[in-house]
């Protein structure tokens, strides 16, 4: 026989691939330029092979069962098979006609198998046995195209070609893809178990037990779970294995003795074709390293080798096309199929078309449509009754099977309507259960009541109008719908739920901050040795108010005991922690808070006045007590005292260490000997948790809280010795002393000669109203030097504006002695007249000084603004 080679290629999509087409029409010696699309059987041999940068493909066997033994030969060379010794698998793939096959194997292979062109309509594509090297992935991977099974072109009488690919691909095959439509699962036909079932059985006669992956590819994957539809395969493929009939060497070998089932699910390619190629991605790669152990095709069982694989599939394609078991089932029986299906298609595409249905299901897509169940059963009644009195003639199992099969495609096609009208159903009465259960809780019924009426009353609702959907052919369970309006139902009245009870905490939780932090704060501004007690016993209170009123509020929510109890729990610990916050923040400004009591305690007597130094006070003494106090202070924001008190222990600890000032003689054999108290991170029988301030800290503390007080006391020192200086103006004693004995002979001179005296008197007299006008004490008050420069600046005004008023005085004298009363005793009048001129001077004194002060005061604020 004479072989013609020609080459066909799918579209080229790239450079590469037309260089690959310039490379094999070279090596042919082909001078002729090749059409883009595929050459017709009739117009060329059956020898075809086509490769690119990485894949060729060849024609292995031919649509009459030929076997091209020169063009496997030529393959392998090309793809230099036998260099890969053992390290190399082959994966074929089987299923009905234009399901799709090779575009499954372009995409998870890289190949360039032909597709079938939708556009021309649904015909053979693939005949025969096409073999390709598969590009990227390692070992070496070789793939079968089978030629599709229940191909309209072979008919009804032309099977045994398909059974005959199927068992050499079992036969030769490492791994063998079966690909099938999702909706044919559980199908006899569309599934192929009638051509598993003869493989099997042919398979264990004619060859040794060779360990082969069979993988189930379901396409155009519906909502189904794939949990729910890999145990139905398996159970179909072990149920064939079982119906087989097995020689005794293999009567009791199971099925995993000959075959590894996997199932895997992919998207439509043409209606999700970028998840379908994302799932074609990750199942790629699990051909990767496929013959390693524990890989697709890790049981390596009776492996050829690669330079005898030409050889051996011929033999074993040989010995199949001699075996007599592979015979057609019988005519009648295959006319039944046949025409059957025939009939079945007619009635779907009526029903499909049928208006009626298309009304029903227009309908249903915007909401509930009543009748629809008795409406689409009738429906579906007159499509099957039509379809009985057409195949009534026919084999009796083949019409039955063919009725079931065309009740379940028509129960299929109108599901998704009536799962449409269970949703609208189930979302109607949910959103009027929601409705009414407002309703009622604004109405004042009780939450528990109100839920337990709603849910029930609109779950008898849903029932009954569920009950109108039902379809007569159809079992379909509604619990699944019923059950999920359950659920919604109760996770909203659950969500209620924990909103009423989360506003009702939240009330609560405010009212206990609001009730607990200001007095904790003034508790503790106030700290004293009944401080932690009076917090305690505030504590008490308000968490019991607070249980007290959560205890009213969650009656009527038909709680149980455990989340009551949580939720008591929570609230408890919540005052608690308000307590605890509250402590904290406050013991972050204990050095203020300190040295505002200080200044407090320092700079106010008993009665809350301002302390005036003016030198009587024991500055050492008030020194003494108001550190006390401010210790107190820090000794009772040391520690958490909400369970016991220990205040005792640690206000003995830092008085005894931060007040006792020992004695000098000692201090440094106690410095060597004792053990400072505060050198520690933590208080005595008090827990880390509860310690707000550690001894150390307390420490740190109280040094630069004596560091910021000194300047205080310093001051209050200063100001009461400066108020001593002044008020001490007389000389020493001894001074005193000294004057007398040296001013004797003055004394003596001044009582022989009086009239000294009374001008002594007179110059007291000035003396004094100077020293008033002047306010010399109060001059001096401020300082040395200040009191000389204000006295030096003020003497000479105030000693002009004294003799001014002296001279008008002196006027003014005459004119009262004439208007005395003529008869007055003289002695009487001159006594009057020097009382009020003394008087007078002593007020024209006074009204000197405060003029100066005033014109002082106007002339430094006129000097100011200039």
């Amino acid at each position: 026989m004479t072989w013609h080679r020609t080459f066909w290629k799918s579209e080229p999509t790239n450079r590469d691939s037309q260089a690959c087409f310039s490379k094999i029409n070279s090596h042919l010696h082909l001078h002729h330029r090749l059409p883009r699309s595929f050459q017709s059987a009739s117009a060329s041999p059956f020898l075809q092979m086509a490769k690119s940068d990485e894949s060729c493909s060849v024609q292995l066997i031919d649509g009459d069962g030929g076997f091209n033994a020169d063009g496997i030969e030529s393959f392998i060379k090309d793809v230099k098979l036998g260099e890969c010794g053992l390290s190399y698998a082959v994966v074929s793939i089987m299923g009905p006609q234009s399901s799709g096959k090779s575009t499954l194997l372009n995409n998870l292979f890289g190949t360039n198998f032909r597709e079938m062109d939708a556009f021309k309509g649904r015909s053979q594509t693939t005949k025969g046995i096409w073999l390709a090297r598969c590009a990227g992935i390692e070992p070496c991977t070789l793939v079968m195209d089978l030629e599709g099974t229940d191909g309209r072109e072979r008919g009804e009488d032309d099977t045994a070609f398909e059974k005959q690919s199927a068992l050499f691909a079992l036969a030769v095959s490492d791994i063998v893809l079966i690909n099938m439509w999702c909706h044919d699962i559980g199908r006899e036909q569309a599934a192929n178990k009638p051509l598993l079932k003869t493989v099997f059985q042919v398979m264990m006669r004619l060859f040794s037990p060779r360990k082969t992956t069979l993988m189930f590819v379901i396409r155009d994957k519906t909502r189904t779970p794939l949990e729910n539809l890999e145990p139905v395969l398996r159970e179909d493929v072990q149920k064939i294995w079982d119906s087989v009939p097995k020689p005794s060497a293999h009567k009791d070998t199971p099925l995993s003795e000959f075959f590894n089932v996997e199932v895997v699910a992919l998207s439509s390619y043409e209606e999700k074709e970028e998840q379908f190629k994302e799932q074609v991605a990750n199942l790629r790669q699990r051909f990767f390293h496929s013959i390693a152990p524990g890989g697709l095709a890790g049981d390596r069982r009776g492996v050829v080798p690669a330079s005898g694989f030409s050889f051996s599939a011929q033999q074993i394609w040989k010995v199949i096309k001699e075996n007599k078991d592979l015979d057609l089932p019988a005519h009648k029986v295959m006319v039944a199929t046949v025409r059957c299906e025939e009939i079945g298609n007619e009635k779907f595409t009526w029903f499909a078309s049928n208006e009626d249905w298309l009304s029903l299901e227009e309908e249903v897509q915007s909401g509930p449509v009543q009748g629809f169940g008795k409406k689409l059963s009738s429906i579906i009644d007159t499509c099957l009754s039509e379809y009985d009195a057409e195949a009534t003639f026919f084999d009796e199992g083949v019409r039955s099977a063919k009725r079931a099969q065309l009740e379940e495609k028509l129960l299929q096609l109108v599901q998704s309507a009536f799962q449409s009208l269970l949703g609208h159903i189930r979302s109607g009465t949910f959103e009027k259960f929601k409705d009414a259960f407002d309703k009622a809780l604004n109405e004042g019924e009780g939450f528990s009541s109100a839920a337990s009426n709603c849910a029930q009353t609109y779950m008898a609702i849903f029932d009954k109008e569920c009950a109108g959907a039902i379809i007569e052919q159809a079992n379909w369970d509604t619990s699944r719908i019923r059950d999920k309006l359950r659920r919604d139902i109760d996770a909203h009245i659950a969500t209620i739920r924990a909103d009423k009870l989360s506003e009702l905490s939240t009330q609560l939780e405010k009212k206990l901050k609001d009730a607990l932090s200001g007095p904790v704060e003034a508790l503790l501004d106030g700290a004293n040795n009944e401080t932690w007690p009076a917090i305690r016993k505030l504590l008490q209170r308000e968490t019991e108010s607070a249980i007290s009123g959560l205890s009213k509020g969650l009656v009527g929510y038909d709680m149980d005991e455990k989340t009551e109890e949580k939720m008591l729990t929570h609230l408890k610990d919540y005052a608690r922690g308000v307590v605890e916050s509250k402590t904290r923040e406050e013991a972050g400004r204990v050095l203020i808070r300190m040295k505002d009591r200080f200044t407090t305690l320092f700079s106010h007597d008993a009665e809350s006045m301002p302390r005036v130094w003016t030198g009587k006070e024991d500055i050492r003494a008030i020194t003494k007590t108001a550190r006390s106090a401010s210790l107190k202070l820090l000794s009772v924001m040391a520690a958490l005292r909400l369970d016991d008190d220990d205040s005792g222990e640690i206000d003995n600890t830092l008085s005894s260490s931060l007040l006792n000032i020992p004695n000098s003689s000692n201090t440094k054999d106690r410095s060597i000997m004792a053990t400072d108290p505060l050198a520690s991170s933590s208080w005595e029988k008090v827990s880390q948790s509860q310690t707000l301030l550690s001894p150390v800290q307390c420490k740190s503390i109280w040094r630069q809280f004596k560091t910021e007080t000194e300047y205080t006391v310093s001051q209050a020192i200063a100001a009461q010795e400066a108020s001593k200086r002044n008020n001490n103006w007389l000389p020493p004693p001894w001074a005193i002393v000294a004057m007398v004995i040296l001013g004797f002979n003055e004394f003596m001179t001044l009582l022989r000669n009086p009239l000294y005296l009374g001008v002594i008197f007179v110059l007291y007299l000035l003396a004094k109203a100077l020293w008033v006008q002047l306010d010399v004490s109060g001059q001096f008050s401020n300082g040395l030097l200040p009191g000389l420069l204000s006295l030096s600046s003020t003497f000479v005004p105030t000693v002009m504006n004294l003799l001014k008023k002296l001279a008008e005085e002196g006027q003014q004298g005459p004119q009262r002695n004439a208007t005395t009363e003529p008869h007055s005793h003289p002695t009487m009048t001159t006594k009057s007249i020097r009382n009020n001129s003394s008087n007078d001077l002593t007020s024209t004194a006074s009204s000197g000084v405060t003029g100066i002060e005033t014109g002082g005061g106007e002339k430094s604020s006129r000097s100011k603004e200039e």
